[in-house]
């Protein structure tokens, strides 16, 4: 487990991990249960919250273990689909950007999982500023929390797929899965939780031995090793062949089909040819095509496809058949990509 402080982050132990503090501090085991539902049932932002507990009890847990609970730094609401995206302040004076959406089948949410991005993906805007560190399993679960006291609505989907690549954060991403999906917290489905990796092979390999029932989605956007090698620099280090061998052991391993995300970049990877060859992936794989209109950021020169152009690529899979979706722009008006907001946020930081 990471530290923060040299002490003990409490809101990433699991309940097992919080029966063995209670007992060193001296307390009965039954402590951890009450400990645990006001962090994850009840959502507390604070000891003080935690009435059931003596104020002594509290006092000592305050002293000894900080306590993560984000505050939103700005929020922005979306006029054209009520899309909310939140920006967090961390202890250290970091922030980290989330995004809640409405959808008929329920509330989803889409997190982050570190601070900024080593990945280098030509398109993203999480990614122009490196990577600052890793989020602490309490970090990404707090983000959900926060979104669900905010709206006073319950999430039912919850997406890891904002600023960070997951798989580059992987022992507390565990953590964090267990403890979302696991009885005494929010309980959320593990069918409801989907996982993005730009596709980071050997643990994409260790994620299928977890016995997840999560969706596993991979930034594919390109067809060929060449393309991708222009578009993501991940693709330098693990081969399409070798990605799709270890999609294929995901898939057989959990019995999960894995989405392919596939960003239209205008001029790049947009054409019929592309598309064919799309095909030509997942069909063995029974994958899913979740089609993006690529979000210009002012830093890059890549522009979206024409609506003619994806909807020609989306006649095209489906001829093949492909099962595909385009995915709905939410939050457009509002920096809805991933990146915009924050780094927005500290370029106007910089100039105050």
């Amino acid at each position: 487990m990471e530290l923060t402080s040299e002490k003990y982050d409490i809101k990433s132990m699991t309940l097992e991990e919080l029966k063995k503090e209670m007992e060193a501090m001296g307390e009965k085991a039954f402590r951890a249960a009450q400990l645990y539902e006001w962090m994850h049932g009840k959502l507390a932002r604070n000891y003080e919250e935690m009435t059931n507990l003596s104020r002594s009890l509290r006092e000592k847990l305050a002293e000894k273990y900080p306590y993560t609970s984000l505050k939103p730094v700005q929020v922005q609401e979306s006029k054209l689909d009520g899309t909310r995206k939140f920006l967090f302040g961390l202890s250290d004076g970091n922030v980290v950007e989330s995004v809640w959406m409405r959808y008929k089948h329920g509330n989803s949410v889409c997190i982050s999982s570190q601070v900024g991005c080593r990945m280098g993906c030509r398109f993203c805007a999480s990614t122009l500023d490196g990577l600052e560190r890793n989020l602490l399993p309490s970090e990404m679960l707090d983000q959900i929390y926060a979104i669900t006291r905010l709206t006073g609505e319950r999430v039912s989907n919850v997406v890891v797929m904002g600023t960070g690549e997951p798989m580059d954060n992987y022992d507390n991403l565990v953590r964090f899965l267990r403890l979302l999906t696991g009885e005494g917290g929010l309980h959320i489905s593990q069918r409801n939780v989907t996982v993005s990796t730009c596709g980071i092979v050997p643990k994409m390999r260790q994620l299928a031995e977890e016995n997840f029932q999560i969706t596993l989605a991979l930034s594919l956007h390109a067809t060929t090793d060449e393309k991708r090698k222009k578009l993501m620099p991940v693709a330098n280090s693990y081969h399409l062949d070798e990605l799709m061998e270890t999609c294929a052991y995901y898939f057989e391993k959990t019995g999960r089909r894995i989405t392919f995300e596939y960003s239209l970049v205008g001029g790049v990877n947009d054409t019929l040819e592309d598309a064919k060859e799309l095909s030509a992936l997942a069909a063995p794989l029974h994958a899913h095509i979740n089609l993006i209109p690529v979000n210009p950021i002012k830093e890059r020169n890549y522009v979206q496809s024409g609506r003619r152009e994806i909807e020609a690529f989306k006649n095209k899979l489906e001829k093949n058949k492909i099962n595909v979706t385009i995915r709905r722009e939410m939050g457009r008006d509002i920096d809805g990509a991933c990146g915009q907001l924050r780094r927005r946020h500290m370029t106007e930081s910089e100039e105050r």
